[in-house]
Order: structure tokens, then sequence, then C-alpha cells
């Protein structure tokens, strides 16, 4: 129950931090960024001490020592992979296209007549 209260009180505060936005029209627009900015923090401050917080933090820091464990692709290797998709695409939109002729000669010429 304390963690559905923590909940709805963090987003309360990201609610009130756009509120603000709004209220303080008629100031500087760096106010109002701040505003939403320090709602934001203030929500995530909050959402961070309760139970669905913690295990989304412990669920980041999971995700960011797996992506340092990919091995990326180097410069070379991407070049060339997306050269051989644009020849791909290519080869298979001139076989459509041929294709899509072939079918027309066919249906029109050969078969209804239609010239």
């Amino acid at each position: 129950m304390a963690d559905k209260l923590k909940f709805a009180l963090a987003l309360a505060l990201v609610a009130a931090g756009v509120v603000g936005f709004y209220l303080l029209s008629e100031q500087a627009m760096v106010l109002r960024v701040l505003s939403v900015f320090a709602g934001v923090i203030a929500g995530a401050a909050v959402a961070w001490f309760s139970e669905p917080g913690r295990r989304f933090a412990d669920f980041a820091r999971d995700a960011i020592t797996e992506t340092k464990k990919v091995v990326w692709p180097s410069r070379k290797e991407t070049v060339q992979t997306t050269g051989l998709v644009f020849a791909f695409v290519v080869i298979m939109a001139v076989f459509l296209w041929v294709t899509d002729k072939g079918l027309e000669w066919v249906l029109y010429d050969l078969i209804l007549g239609w010239k």
C-alpha cells in the first residue's frame, strides 16, 4: 500500500510540474521548463524509494551492464552490411518490377488482347 501511495505522489509531483508550466505562462520560458524539470526530478526521487522504483533501478543497472558486453561491429563491417542491404533492395526492386511487367504483358496483351 505504501508503494502505491509513493507512486501516486510521484505522479502528482510530475503533474504539478506540468501544471506549473502552464500556470507560469507569463514568466520566462526557462522558469517554465525548470518547473517541469523540478516536477520530474521530484517524482523520480519519490518513486526511487518505492519497491518498483528499486526494481527499475536494478533493471536499468543490469541493462547497462549487458550493453557493455555487446560486441559492436566496426565501421568497416557496418558499411559493408549497409551496402549489402542496399544491393539486395535494388535487386528485389528490379525483380518485382520485371515480374509485374511480365504479368501485365501476359494478362493484358496475351490473354485479354488489350493494347
